[in-house]
């Protein structure tokens, strides 16, 4: 090869190289422009899986069936996560969390709306005898290790309950009209590894106000 191709062939390959990563950091950027998550239709079930990485949605792509529709987008938080819905019993949305988190190692949190699609006012709530009111309640599955109860407690600051839902006992973190407070309690359970709902209280059969612990 001639001196003068020599350094035509350099410049050709600089050029190449910059249009390259210039290219590549276009497709970062526009990787990084997530939407905000939908939230739930009224009387939907929806999974929020902790998936920051494309290797974690690389994963749950070869974990999930292709007939599922999932979506990329941002939850309360900015955090990325990846967005499966269209379930409307808790129990399919229970399996299907249990199935992602022990097929791909990743969490996912559940999270519904009121099927009247009515949004409470704020106002302070205090627990009740019977079945909850109108609102949200933070439901935790304590896996028949009532021991658990300290450990929600030490992350909401405030007594635990026990209640039932769909059938099943849950350890009630938190019941309130303040949508804002519900998702707030869920996220801060989510991080610290707890599998957490948050569903229509008025669903919710409150058994004891406070869980005694030793």
């Amino acid at each position: 090869m001639g001196l003068n191709n020599y350094y035509r062939w350099q410049t050709i390959s600089g050029v190449l190289a910059l249009a390259v990563g210039f290219m590549g950091g276009m497709s970062s950027v526009t990787a990084q422009k997530v939407n905000v998550c939908d939230a739930p239709k009224p009387g939907e079930y929806l999974l929020l899986i902790n998936s920051p990485t494309q290797d974690n949605r690389a994963q749950l792509k070869r974990v999930l069936p292709s007939q599922l529709k999932i979506s990329t987008c941002k939850y309360l938080n900015g955090k990325v996560v990846t967005r499966l819905g269209g379930f409307n019993k808790i129990d399919d949305a229970n399996r299907w969390a249990r199935y992602i988190r022990d097929s791909a190692g990743l969490n996912a949190i559940i999270t519904t709306r009121p099927a009247d699609n009515k949004t409470p006012k704020t106002r302070s709530v205090s627990y009740k005898p019977r079945s909850l009111g109108k609102g949200y309640a933070v439901l935790v599955d304590y896996y028949n290790r009532p021991q658990m109860a300290s450990r929600v407690r030490n992350v909401v600051k405030g007594d635990v309950g026990f209640v039932s839902y769909g059938q099943r006992p849950y350890l009630l973190a938190t019941y309130t009209t303040d949508q804002k407070a519900a998702y707030k309690t869920l996220q801060n359970l989510s991080e610290k590894g707890f599998f957490t709902i948050i569903v229509d209280s008025r669903k919710v059969m409150l058994l004891r106000s406070v869980v005694k612990l030793p």
